[in-house]
């Protein structure tokens, strides 16, 4: 679920890129071989992020993709992350939002006698939109943040793609979600899940 996002040089994104390019971990991460990258995000690459500094402030870091545990951790379910070890500390403080054109996502099919297969691929976004902004959690690994985008149940309409999606707010709730001390939970209760999707 969510393994692949999209960055387009937008008006709405062009301002998150440039911050990040002018920050101080930009070198950090080119060191170990890491360009921050835009287009389409892979898990293990690096890319913009926003989330509080050390004074409380929102700003903009290159980050990577995925927590290293014993597999490579992508995504944290909303529901069970203040539960789960892995996942309890950042969900309580290192909360961040991770901004995005759009999503993609692959049909999950299951036929009759319940063989599973995957089918198209869709590109997905808040109606009337020009950007998403997917949250997440952030740690650090080796000296450098690393993040994981939280998912939840899928809305109605798009479950027919797949039944989980990313945890997606308004755009106006971002910097709450980032502030260490909110409550995540409340803020979770006003996810977007009224999506515009098309075949990529």
């Amino acid at each position: 679920m969510c393994c692949r996002y999209y960055m387009e040089y937008s008006p709405e994104l062009l301002p998150i890129i440039e911050e990040m390019n002018r920050s101080a971990l930009v070198p950090a991460f080119q060191q170990k071989g890491l360009v921050p990258a835009c287009g389409e995000i892979r898990p293990t690459m690096a890319a913009p992020v926003v989330a509080s500094n050390r004074k409380g402030q929102r700003a903009v870091f290159p980050m990577r993709w995925g927590f290293r545990e014993k597999t490579l951790l992508i995504n944290a379910r909303s529901e069970t992350a203040a539960q789960k070890p892995t996942f309890r500390e950042a969900w309580q403080g290192h909360r961040c939002a991770i901004p995005a054109s759009w999503y993609y996502e692959w049909e999950h099919r299951v036929s009759p006698e319940g063989k599973k297969s995957t089918g198209d691929r869709y590109l997905l976004r808040p109606k009337e939109k020009r950007m998403a902004w997917l949250c997440g959690l952030y740690r650090m690994e080796d000296g450098l943040p690393c993040y994981v985008v939280l998912t939840r149940e899928a809305g109605e309409e798009i479950r027919f793609i797949h039944d989980r999606m990313p945890l997606i707010l308004p755009d106006r709730m971002i910097r709450e979600w980032i502030r260490p001390g909110a409550n995540p939970e409340e803020l979770a209760e006003a996810a977007v899940t009224d999506l515009y999707c098309e075949r990529a």
